[in-house]
Formats: structure tokens, sequence, C-alpha cells
């Protein structure tokens, strides 16, 4: 069997996973949002009157402070949206599904048997002995 022919299979095979399922449902809830839309506009917006204001010439040290409070007030808001929190639940889990994937692929062109290599890596919680993350 073809290799690209295989990897479109499994690319058919990952959007019938619950985890892509979950995952592109919450993104769509995420883009009819309006609230939470809004949210990200006015984020996007405080983030570049606060990248104005830090390369001005004369910076304005309490416009900078208002901007910056106004910038952490609104991502807080958006990140404890509930359509975020699932989003970014669903991404976690995802991105899980994608590390496993990809940790079989990497090892069976090392050699490993596909069938029995394993799929998790095992962390020390030291980045610097790192392969890759999990």
């Amino acid at each position: 069997m073809d290799v690209i022919k295989c990897v479109r299979e499994l690319g058919k095979a990952i959007q019938q996973d619950e985890r892509f399922i979950r995952y592109a449902k919450a993104r769509l809830e995420n883009d009819n949002d309006k609230d939470l839309q809004a949210a990200i506009g006015k984020f996007n917006i405080a983030r570049m009157e606060l990248d104005r204001e830090m390369n001005a010439d004369e910076k304005n040290e309490d416009k900078v402070k208002e901007l910056n409070d106004e910038l952490r007030r609104v991502y807080g808001e958006i990140m404890s949206a509930p359509a975020m929190v699932e989003y970014n639940t669903a991404k976690v889990e995802l991105d899980g599904l994608m590390n496993e994937i990809n940790t079989v692929i990497a090892k069976s062109l090392d050699g490993e048997d596909p069938e029995t290599c394993e799929t998790t890596a095992a962390c020390s919680g030291s980045c610097s002995t790192c392969g890759g993350c999990h």
C-alpha cells in the first residue's frame, strides 16, 4: 500500500475519533459565540494599544499600567468563558492523540515495531533531557 494513501486513511480515522469531533465542535462553538468573539476583539485592540504605548517615544507609565490591567481583565474573561474552557480541554485531548500518533511514526522511523512501541513518553520533568514533549 502507498504510504500517502495510508496517511489519507489515517486522516479519515482521526476525523472520526471522538477527540477530533469534540475539538471541531468546540472550535465551531467558539467561532459562533458573539460575546466571546467580541471579547477577543477587545483583547486584540487593547494589545495593539499597549504595544503602541510601550513603543512610544514618551511612554506614559499610568497609561501602560491601565492598558496592562485591561488586557489581563479581558484575557481572564476570555479564558473563563465556558466555550473557551471546553475548546481548551478538547484541544489538549486532541493534542494528546497527535502526540501518540507522532510518537509511533517517530519510533517506526527509528526501526521500532509500530505494533508494539510505547506511545507515551516518560517525562522526568526536566526539559534538558527531553527528546520531545508527551
